[in-house]
């Protein structure tokens, strides 16, 4: 064997790590400006979205803001680049105007709009929004939707064999416009009846769509919810979803598999 073929090729350190920061820029400018995923960590949004399940959350729909790239650098700037307003009934992930944690809630009122809840039904610019009763959700309970709240429990049932299951009273609610989704009506509760308000400029009402166990634009910031958001705290749009996980996992490789449920790429624009 000759020297040249079993001298090995020594390798530029300096060329590999050119590589790999054109990698992490790479993948860095599609979180920012394309699309980044999103991790549900509670049940806020159900009956549509369970905890556990991975999603696609669009950057570009709305235009962009200070808090759209990846790494908070920006400083805060009012209103967004290339801007547009969301639709009613999107579901849209925003960053909170206290923590400027990541959450996701459905769009409700748009600039002009008057949004109230009386006895639990939505009305929108004085009048009802149209809310149908459906078949009551039955979700399986798992480790990470165990249907054990103070107001979840009451709806908490075993069945014949022995499984555990979690009946929810749910609603179909049909917008002006007619995007229509699910909704869940749990309990009477103070937020099942508000004042009505006016959602100013350059902000948005958001709800979550399991009204009972929602932190959303029907409390005040100061105390843990939305208030009214402005739009350059929108992130995105949700897409769809990717893969759910019922919260089962382990180091055990097989439960990587097990704890996987039939939730793969389902449409978040239709419901």
């Amino acid at each position: 064997m000759s020297e040249a073929v079993a001298t090995k090729k020594k390798i530029n350190w300096a060329e590999e790590a050119w590589q790999l920061l054109l990698l992490a820029l790479a993948v860095l400018a599609v979180h920012t400006a394309v699309a980044k995923p999103f991790y549900i960590p509670s049940g806020s949004m159900l009956p549509g979205l369970l905890v556990g399940d991975r999603l696609i959350v669009s950057k570009y729909p709305y235009g962009y803001s200070y808090l759209s790239p990846s790494l908070n650098v920006l400083p805060k700037m009012d209103g967004r680049l290339f801007g547009s307003l969301p639709e009613r009934g999107d579901i849209v992930v925003l960053k909170s105007p206290i923590a400027q944690d990541d959450w996701i809630k459905r769009v409700i009122g748009l600039p002009g709009d008057t949004v109230q809840m009386k006895d639990g039904q939505l009305w929108l610019n004085g009048q009802p929004v149209p809310k149908l009763k459906l078949a009551d959700t039955v979700m399986k309970v798992t480790p990470n939707s165990d249907c054990a709240t103070m107001i979840d429990a009451q709806y908490r049932v075993i069945t014949p064999d022995g499984t555990a299951e979690c009946h929810l009273p749910t609603y179909r609610e049909t917008l002006p416009g007619g995007r229509t989704y699910t909704v869940l009506d749990l309990a009477n509760l103070p937020q099942d009846n508000t004042e009505p308000v006016i959602v100013p400029e350059g902000h948005v009402f958001l709800m979550g769509d399991n009204r009972d166990n929602s932190e959303d634009s029907r409390f005040p910031a100061e105390v843990g919810g939305l208030g009214l958001l402005p739009v350059e705290n929108i992130v995105g749009r949700a897409e769809f979803t990717t893969f759910s996980l019922d919260g089962s996992t382990s180091l055990n490789p097989v439960t990587w598999v097990t704890a996987l449920r039939d939730r793969w790429f389902l449409s978040l624009r239709d419901n």
